[in-house]
């Protein structure tokens, strides 16, 4: 009987044993066709969503986002408290390590976040946390020391700091890039090149295996990450295939798992639409032309307007784009509670007139200048629709001007261009992700607007708690930044269009900021 029950447990420990070996997901490589060559894989120096892709791959903050929702949910900080004034936050974190094994502490997030506002860093974010943390501006600026940011470890796996203002939209900003945790470590010891294969250092769910520049970046789980069994993935590769025709190509035929957003070709989105593994839904951004403020004859709010009113975008998002995009004429897209503004819609005659009090009647006169795009071949098309309007309904000329991502990132941050293109997703979702970059001096702020009363209005709101009286502040600031200043040309509201066959992979979720957190996809069992 003994023998007959212990055969008995013996069977059944092995059935359990198959079964639960059965539920698992297999592992496999997972292949991204990311659109461009990444910057920089450092998280104080980045800017683009290229390099976002991979940063959610390699790093954690305090918080990271939610796969389905897109919000901040927990990360390196496992809880955290607010008090009743809205202005301090304290974060319990977990004990976790970085992929050498050393501790990742609460005076490590300190000190990463003086590198990331420290002037010397020259990070092109760092406006980004001088909105939110109390002295961080007056550190970036050069005006004061480290010792005036407003944060602190209390103890090894405490931090806390104080904002501005009570902002609404904290948790939700919070997982960016710039608020990255960093390995101070690995930087003191490898300087710029601890980015390198070899010198890598992260704290995310993945760690750099190799990078192949031009060819493809792979990267491979962490083992001392701290929730390293919720990772499913064998490794994922990143290419950096810029033409948009020859990475739809190698969708098609099985050679990656995902074409990010936006790369599918303008002259075949009509059929991509007709596929069961395209993904189309409203996405938090704004495409637009940025105008160099401070050049001539773009110091003229009525040249800046003339250009505006002067295109018609419902057909360039009908004829040109065909994603569903929505023609903008503001810069913040709807959003709920935001009452918005109506901004300078297409009015030819009205656009001509202002041009002649400008000083240039039908075009005569004006310079020819350049529309300034990174590679690609929709933005391409985008330049030569408007182009040809301006023509047609103005009589101005201009040229188009492309340069690799890299150049182009630069050449925009430094001014050093008339008219450039450009697009914004929002950071968070609040009007305020919209608005805030244009302040006088701010690091995202290539076209140079400057105006004293939008700057204070901008850090009015810092101040207010949510409700109709803030959106109200921002409304007032967007009218002056795109009805009466029209710093920048608002062209169309972003939707995302993404390649994935969701019947193969798990947990990969549409959302309106169009994140999708490598750590959280899976190859869906047979």
């Amino acid at each position: 009987m003994k023998k007959l029950l212990a055969v008995l447990i013996a069977v059944l420990v092995l059935v359990s044993f198959f079964a639960g070996c059965a539920k698992e997901e297999p592992k496999a490589e997972f292949i991204i066709l990311n659109g461009t060559e990444p910057e920089t894989l450092d998280p104080h120096l980045m800017s683009g969503v290229p390099e976002h892709r991979i940063y959610e791959s390699i790093f954690e903050g305090l918080l990271i986002y939610d796969h389905e929702t897109a919000e901040g949910i927990p990360g390196v900080a496992e809880s955290w408290t607010v008090s009743d004034d809205k202005l301090t936050y304290t974060f319990k974190l977990r004990k976790t390590t970085w992929s050498d094994g050393v501790k990742v502490t609460a005076q490590t997030v300190v000190d990463s976040w003086i590198r990331m506002n420290d002037p010397e860093t020259a990070a092109p974010y760092a406006w980004f946390p001088a909105m939110f943390i109390k002295g961080a501006a007056e550190f970036n600026s050069g005006d004061a020391g480290p010792e005036a940011m407003a944060i602190k470890a209390v103890d090894d796996y405490t931090f806390q700091m104080e904002l501005v203002g009570p902002l609404p939209y904290v948790e939700g900003a919070l997982p960016h890039y710039a608020f990255a945790i960093v390995p101070m470590h690995a930087i003191e010891e490898h300087g710029t090149e601890w980015t390198n294969p070899g010198n890598f250092v992260g704290n995310g769910p993945f760690t750099l295996e190799t990078w192949k520049p031009q060819e493809e970046l792979t990267v491979v789980p962490n083992d001392k990450y701290w929730d390293k069994d919720a990772v499913k993935l064998s490794k994922v590769t990143f290419l950096p295939v810029e033409d948009n025709n020859t990475a739809y190509n190698m969708f098609l035929n099985g050679e990656a798992d995902w074409m990010a957003s936006p790369g599918i070709p303008l002259d075949v989105i009509d059929v991509a639409k007709l596929r069961d593994d395209y993904h189309n839904v409203p996405y938090l951004g704004t495409y637009y032309y940025t105008i160099q403020n401070e050049v001539e004859p773009f110091t003229d709010p009525r040249v800046r307007k003339a250009l505006a009113m002067s295109f018609d975008r419902t057909e360039l998002v009908e004829k040109i784009t065909k994603a569903g995009q929505i023609p903008a004429y503001t810069m913040v897209p709807g959003m709920t509670g935001y009452p918005g503004i109506e901004g300078n819609g297409y009015d030819i005659e009205a656009a001509k007139a202002l041009l002649a009090e400008a000083g240039y009647p039908n075009g005569e006169g004006f310079p020819k200048f350049e529309i300034l795009y990174n590679t690609s071949e929709a933005h391409k098309k985008i330049g030569e629709y408007i182009q040809q309007q301006w023509v047609e309904n103005l009589g101005i000329e201009c040229e188009l001007l492309n340069q690799e991502w890299k150049t182009y990132l630069t050449t925009r941050r430094e001014g050093q261009f008339q008219v450039a293109r450009a697009g914004w997703i929002g950071d968070y979702q609040d009007p305020n992700t919209f608005l805030d970059m244009f302040i006088t001096g701010g690091g995202m702020n290539g076209g140079k607007f400057s105006s004293a009363r939008y700057d204070e209005l901008l850090t009015k709101a810092s101040t207010m708690a949510p409700g109709p009286a803030r959106f109200n502040t921002l409304k007032e600031a967007e009218e002056i930044f795109i009805t009466q200043e029209q710093a920048v040309i608002p062209i169309y509201y972003y939707t995302s269009n993404n390649m994935i066959d969701t019947n193969k992979w798990g947990g990969w979720y549409t959302n309106v900021m169009d994140y999708h957190p490598p750590k959280d996809i899976y190859l869906k069992g047979e």
